[in-house]
């Protein structure tokens, strides 16, 4: 994600954030989470990335907080996806689609284009912070699908980049 759309986003959150917050130079949507995966099934996913039609770069609008699995239980804090939902939920299907077709097991939930903001343990209620945030608003271009490998550690996971690929024009 673009420095300045974290600027721009971290600036009209409301404080304090519940939670244990994300730093925002680790945000990113995640299409799909993997697990631990070797070698073998990582190169046949970065031939099957690199040959799927993942289609033309978009840009998406941010609109307001939300929670999972509700505001009055909330584990997971986010800010939601307006403007080109359409198109991150589209290319969440063709990467789920190269998944499949190199042997990754479905997803069995539905994608939900959203931004984790923090995680709640335990669960509790946000629908004061909701309410605060309404109108935090950002916007972003979307122009490549990325592989990131997390290492899991104190202070949070650190993610690397493995492979990028480019949405085509």
């Amino acid at each position: 994600m673009p420095e300045a759309t974290q600027r721009e986003i971290a600036s009209q959150l409301p404080s304090p954030i519940p939670g244990r917050p994300v730093v925002a130079d680790k945000w990113h949507f995640t299409l799909r989470f993997l697990g631990a995966t070797d070698a073998g099934a990582r190169a046949r996913l970065s031939e099957a990335l690199a040959a799927a039609p993942l289609g033309n770069p978009f840009d998406i609008g941010f609109s307001g907080l939300g929670a999972f699995p509700s505001a009055g239980r909330a584990r997971v804090l986010w800010v939601g996806v307006k403007s080109g939902k359409e198109e991150l939920e589209g290319l969440a299907r063709k990467v789920e689609e190269a998944l499949k077709a190199v042997g990754f097991a479905p997803e069995p939930r539905p994608f939900k284009a959203h931004l984790t903001l923090s995680r709640i343990q335990p669960a509790s209620s946000v629908r004061m912070t909701i309410a605060r945030g309404r109108d935090v608003r950002g916007s972003m271009r979307v122009d490549s699908v990325i592989l990131f490998r997390s290492h899991l550690g104190r202070g949070g996971s650190r993610y690397e980049i493995v492979e990028r690929f480019p949405l085509k024009r």
